[in-house]
């Protein structure tokens, strides 16, 4: 059996051989790590990717079967982004650096997490019309005919999805947290006209991919990231009125198209957001970061039923321990796996100190586990 079948078997509750041992990749610093370890050569990590060649030469010698996000899309995004460059250099050594989105950072040296938002852009509907809005303009071009139907695709024993893009946490990116706050009490209806303009874009993108391709995508996939440790970053009610009828039309051109597994990558505490996500059509959470307030598909799946499936929840930090601490960990998946329509996968991507012998007697281990 082949990975995408036996990956779309389990989450459409149908019976399998056996359970693939799936990942969500690495830190590029781990990858780094593992050569300086002797684990790895250097060109090994060149250019590793989610879902790419080098991704799947290193699955090989990790014993992964596939990376979840092997997704493919076309240019859905800023076009052009915005010119990124250091604006100020400060006394401590720190730059404040204009990114690609349009955001000012302050960025430290020796600092790898992600760069403090000290400002922004788009404030008000000028600045949207004069720099963003001409950026979100669809065109026929956003979408490469070539790379949709020359590739070596069928090749890959994995399960490929379309990116349906993002619907709320682009505009987060675009405005930052502080901004989009403000927007909300401000101009509500500037918001509301933003995050419409970009889900246009984002829905044509994948309507003209669809249009123009004859390869079948076997899922469709959302990246989000708008919650943190104690819940959504915004309100529900309102991410709800901005964000649900954006969701819903996305999945519909999906299920059209034969993509039933709709998955969506949002950290954090997501329990708030899962209502609506599943009643527009997302019915696959990922990364299930187990996080320190222990998430799980078990209460889920008890409150909302089979529909809501699964691909994520693997505590990764059990990789940087010993194999008592990965099997205890592969022990409390087991019942999730019972469940049908789960598939384990470490909760984000491998972290600097991450063992590499681990993960590889993890990645044999959980393709013995009993479905």
């Amino acid at each position: 059996m082949d990975n995408t079948t036996r990956a779309m078997n389990i989450l459409n509750y149908r019976d399998t051989d056996r359970m693939p041992a799936v990942h969500f990749g690495y830190w590029k610093e781990l990858l780094q790590e593992w050569v300086e370890l002797g684990h790895l050569k250097p060109e090994e990590i060149v250019g590793v990717g989610d879902g790419n060649d080098a991704d799947y030469r290193l699955n090989a010698k990790l014993g992964w079967d596939f990376n979840w996000r092997t997704t493919r899309r076309g240019s859905a995004s800023l076009r052009p982004s915005f010119k990124s460059e250091v604006i100020e250099e400060l006394s401590d050594g720190s730059r404040k650096v204009l990114t690609s989105w349009g955001v000012i950072e302050i960025v430290k040296p020796g600092i790898v997490s992600i760069s403090g938002e000290c400002d922004y852009l788009i404030k008000d509907r000028k600045a949207y019309e004069e720099l963003l809005k001409p950026k979100l303009q669809y065109t026929e071009d956003r979408v490469d005919p070539d790379y949709f139907n020359n590739n070596n695709w069928d090749e890959i024993d994995a399960p490929i999805g379309l990116e349906l893009g993002s619907v709320a946490g682009d505009i987060r990116n675009m405005l930052t947290l502080m901004g989009m706050s403000y927007m909300i009490y401000d101009d509500y209806d500037l918001l509301d006209e933003i995050v419409s303009d970009y889900a246009e874009l984002q829905y044509k993108v994948a309507e003209r991919t669809l249009q123009i391709t004859d390869f079948k995508f076997d899922f469709a996939h959302y990246w989000e990231d708008i919650c943190y440790r104690n819940g959504p970053l915004f309100a529900p009610d309102i991410l709800d009125d901005l964000c649900a009828k954006h969701y819903k039309k996305r999945n519909d051109l999906a299920n059209k198209y034969g993509m039933k597994i709709i998955s969506l990558d949002c950290d954090g505490c997501i329990d708030q957001l899962i209502p609506m996500w599943l009643e527009n059509g997302v019915n696959t959470m990922f990364p299930i970061e187990v996080g320190v307030w222990n998430a799980s598909i078990a209460p889920w799946r008890e409150q909302y039923g089979k529909e809501l499936r699964g691909v994520g929840g693997m505590n990764k930090n059990v990789l940087s321990y010993d194999k008592k601490a990965v099997d205890d960990e592969i022990e409390r998946l087991k019942p999730l796996i019972a469940l049908g329509g789960y598939i384990p996968c470490p909760d984000h991507r491998l972290p600097p100190r991450t063992k590499y012998e681990l993960v590889q007697y993890y990645a044999e281990k959980i393709k013995t586990v009993k479905i």
